[in-house]
């Protein structure tokens, strides 16, 4: 499993599952099968209302609670100092758990961004929580962050695919020590009839979803993509045995189109 290592030297798997818009029987199984296979990074949210599920996944799965990487977000409708806190320890009880090892502001929603992030910064300074960070936001939301912020985000979890390659804010986080991690990495299938990309799976023999992960972790990005089907998860999770050329990596980066499945973060200004 290749790893990175966040800002404030805790390490964390580069490649996970994502269970949005997962429910009930059906993300409790995908995540039993993806520990299975060797997945040790599970991404999940208050939104998606799935915690309970997730918690009961992760306690059968039999797999040591320390090898796995767990990740749950505060809902938009949870801003604001006190109302970060509590639900905090609300998703803590769904989840059955005593810690996350990441917990994100899920979207900067204007009023009461500053005041959650505050009490994020408390949860970690308690050690409930082993990392914490930012998702959907862009430059200028990062910039704002920091000029409040006590601690730098160890994350900042993003929209981003060949077709979405945000070269600057990429570059940015890097500078500042935040890693980009990747939602919806493979367009969920959008894009996989692209003739770029058709060339380059006959070229590697690899399916168009392992190319483009492939692409996101030679970038060190870490990437999330959702599936509940068992072939899925190991197909995803074989992106990690080969390695595309400097040259392909570069014919990808020229993939961008601005291609959107979510909101872009600039209307949250």
């Amino acid at each position: 499993m290749v790893k990175t290592t966040l800002n404030n030297g805790i390490t964390m798997p580069l490649l996970g599952l994502g269970v949005y818009d997962m429910y009930k029987a059906e993300a409790e199984r995908a995540v039993e099968d993806a520990l299975a296979i060797g997945y040790r990074l599970i991404d999940t949210a208050s939104m998606y209302e799935n915690e309970v599920e997730i918690g009961n996944a992760i306690k059968n799965a039999g797999v040591d609670r320390k090898e796995i990487f767990l990740t749950t977000k505060l809902n938009n409708t949870d801003h604001g100092y006190d109302q970060a806190l509590k639900a905090f320890d609300d998703s803590l009880k769904k989840l059955n758990q005593d810690y996350v090892d990441l917990y994100l502001i899920h979207w900067p929603i204007k009023e009461g961004r500053a005041a959650s992030w505050k009490a994020l910064e408390k949860l970690y300074e308690e050690k409930r929580v082993k990392a914490i960070g930012v998702a959907n936001y862009n430059i200028a939301l990062l910039e704002e962050l920091k000029s409040t912020a006590n601690i730098v985000p160890a994350v900042n979890q993003i929209e981003f695919s060949p077709w979405l390659y945000q070269e600057e804010l990429l570059a940015y986080c890097k500078k500042a020590g935040i890693q980009v991690q990747s939602y919806s990495p493979i367009t969920r299938g959008l894009k996989f009839s692209d003739e770029r990309l058709v060339l380059l799976c006959k070229k590697y023999g690899k399916t168009p979803a392992q190319i483009v992960l492939n692409w996101h972790l030679q970038h060190g990005i870490s990437t999330i993509p959702k599936s509940s089907k068992k072939e899925r998860l190991v197909e995803n999770f074989e992106a990690t045995s080969f390695k595309l050329s400097s040259e392909d990596i570069k014919i990808m980066n020229d993939f961008n189109e601005n291609f959107r499945i979510c909101d872009d973060p600039q209307t949250y200004f």
